[in-house]
């Protein structure tokens, strides 16, 4: 609507400015005028165009020597419009036709005037083409000043997206790790539990002792389980900065206990430690006494009946190295090659997991003669 009256406003102009032209002037002054107006109507929806047809009315009123206008101001507004919006190409357009109005216009309009010097013309046209330039040039900036802010926009919309990325990328490792940790909880106690049960079962009419010691391992099993699922429950409830009640993260000076409890569980195990013990930092404990942890439960799930197991465990310069062996039957290949997805083979899933997250290395499969073998590699950190 606004583009509309100033249409308008432009065909009426030539009339109500220079009532006194010719009737010939007058009568050429009507396309001109309507075609200015039509420029200036249109020149937000195809401003290519309008500008097109602005350069054409100027020509023709060189050409006709129609008198320039107050309503030739629609030329100004054209080379604005594309430079503002239009395609690049009628923007540079714009601008040659802006800086060649001027001139053109004084040469073929010159004031008639006796007191006019030469320098006073030239200085006439070099400031009617600073106006159809700075037309130009303020067009240019509220299109560069778009640009910049259309940039802003997308990079806080990409930055918006990498956040959205990475938090679900967070989530998904703190679920993953999470998951890891209950399965190494849950096998490992449940399994001892199953064991001691059966034996409970069992023994309880011919041997009444016996049985009460098994009672007493599934009881103590089970508290141990359920402070190691309060601690993960309290991970999931606290935020970093909240405080909270968490059960120590086990680490390689539990190790022994560890390895008591599965030979009270009825699973003879050797257990050997070569090397100097250092500080370790708790990543590289937690990941050792997890994959003990998950390796003998392997062992009791898939070793068999009379089967046997041994842990080494070595402290070198650079490394822990972790050795892991039974004699029983084994696993079946598809258990540690990828894992099930009713949850069977997830424990050396997580043992990869583990490991990766440290630096080590993890080598897992069946032993020469068999049974089963699990060696691994942790760098070693100083701290913990």
């Amino acid at each position: 609507m606004v583009d509309c009256f100033w249409a308008v406003v432009v065909c009426a102009v030539w009339i109500v400015v220079d009532p006194d032209l010719s009737p010939t002037v007058q009568l050429l002054a009507i396309p001109v005028s309507l075609a200015l107006a039509v420029v200036v109507a249109l020149r937000r929806r195809a401003p290519e165009r309008m500008l097109l047809l602005a350069i054409a009315t100027g020509l023709a009123q060189l050409a006709l020597d129609v008198p320039t206008n107050p309503g030739d101001a629609a030329m100004l507004v054209a080379i604005y419009t594309c430079a503002a919006t239009g395609e690049r190409w009628s923007s540079r357009v714009a601008l040659i036709g802006g800086l060649a109005a001027g001139p053109l216009s004084m040469i073929r309009w010159p004031p008639q005037s006796a007191y006019l010097t030469i320098w006073t013309k030239v200085l006439q046209t070099f400031f009617l083409t600073v106006i159809f330039a700075l037309s130009w040039v303020v067009g240019d900036r509220l299109r560069t000043r778009r640009a910049y802010y259309a940039q802003l926009e997308e990079r806080a919309a990409r930055l918006h997206r990498e956040r959205e990325a990475q938090s679900k990328a967070a989530v998904a490792a703190e679920r993953a790790r999470i998951a890891r940790e209950l399965h190494d909880v849950v096998a490992h106690n449940v399994s001892v539990m199953v064991v001691q049960a059966d034996g409970a079962a069992y023994v309880l009419d011919a041997a009444p002792d016996q049985a009460k010691q098994a009672l007493a391992t599934i009881s103590t099993t089970g508290r141990q389980a359920l402070a190691e699922m309060r601690r993960l429950l309290g991970l999931l409830r606290a935020g970093d900065d909240a405080g909270g009640e968490y059960v120590p993260q086990p680490g390689v000076d539990q190790l022994a206990d560890l390895i008591d409890q599965v030979r009270g569980a009825g699973l003879p195990v050797r257990f050997e430690v070569a090397g100097d013990a250092r500080p370790l930092s708790s990543g590289v404990e937690l990941t050792a006494y997890r994959i003990v942890q998950e390796a003998l439960t392997n062992v009791r799930k898939h070793g068999g009946a009379g089967a046997s197991a041994s842990v080494q465990l070595g402290f070198g310069d650079a490394a822990l190295d972790l050795l892991i062996e039974d004699d029983g039957r084994g696993a079946r290949h598809e258990l540690y090659e990828q894992g099930g997805r009713d949850g069977m083979g997830q424990g050396l899933i997580g043992m990869r997991e583990r490991i990766g997250m440290v630096g080590g290395t993890l080598a897992a499969g069946p032993r020469p003669g068999g049974g089963f073998r699990i060696s691994a590699v942790l760098p070693l950190r100083t701290g913990g």
